[in-house]
């Protein structure tokens, strides 16, 4: 019998717990996975070459790239040094920025989140703004961290929704108001890459892949917090999780 729930790999960041380094992923996109997708949650280590790749493709229905404190590395898009005290993870750019074009052009159904939204911009060929208001040309979009989890991933604006767009037939609307957890985002557009949403201030907050023979979405924002109370969120989780079960079908027939 084909699977019942597809499996569906979640990147994780390598983080030192002293003395020793482990592979971490946040509990709220496992949970989405489980609870929105229908899912089954694996955790991809971030251990770059040391992973067989074409093993792990092999046995993948879907991907989910996660948020993180971390940035990616500048050097990987030609961009400036960080500020002092940026977060990087290197394991994790070794990782996720050869996976993503290569469960892409296999058709693996990918969802990108902040983070993750930033390695797939990266991974296609596009630059990142490390600090967004030094642009000149975008707000704020990190939230206060003072303030209560709650009122940090609460509704923060409105995105307008490209017309044809993925996610204006997902989610029956032309505009949505997302929450806003980032400092950096998308300056020069990846190679491949098809705008699905644009914030008041300009910058692109979602983008498919327009060659994709499968399900692949990136997003800036958060739609894995408390999946289930916002209806825009469910419908992005729930299409993912049907584009990955009919790969999982597919592929347990090949």
């Amino acid at each position: 019998m084909p699977p019942a729930h597809p499996v569906i790999g979640v990147s994780a960041c390598r983080r030192f717990l002293e003395p020793h380094p482990f592979h971490v992923a946040g509990e709220k996109y496992l949970t989405a996975i489980a609870s929105a997708a229908g899912g089954i949650p694996l955790v991809v280590p971030a251990l770059g070459p040391a992973i067989e790749l074409e093993a792990l493709v092999r046995r993948l229905d879907g991907l989910l790239l996660t948020g993180s404190p971390s940035m990616v590395e500048p050097h990987r898009y030609q961009g400036p040094a960080s500020a002092p005290g940026t977060l990087h993870d290197p394991d994790r750019d070794n990782t996720t920025l050869t996976l993503i074009p290569a469960v892409v052009d296999a058709g693996i159904p990918l969802f990108a989140i902040c983070r993750g939204y930033q390695e797939m911009n990266v991974a296609f060929g596009g630059s990142l703004h490390q600090n967004l208001p030094a642009t000149g040309r975008h707000g704020v979009h990190e939230p206060d961290e003072t303030e209560p989890l709650d009122v940090q991933y609460g509704p923060s604006h409105p995105v307008s929704l490209i017309e044809g767009g993925l996610l204006r037939e997902l989610t029956g609307h032309d505009r949505i108001t997302v929450n806003s957890i980032h400092t950096q985002g998308v300056d020069r557009l990846g190679r491949r890459l098809a705008v699905e949403a644009v914030a008041e201030d300009g910058l692109i907050e979602a983008f498919t892949v327009e060659d994709s023979p499968g399900f692949s979405l990136g997003v800036q924002w958060h739609p894995e917090w408390k999946v289930t109370e916002d209806a825009a969120s469910m419908a992005i989780f729930r299409a993912f999780g049907e584009a990955c079960t009919e790969y999982a079908q597919r592929r347990h027939h090949a």
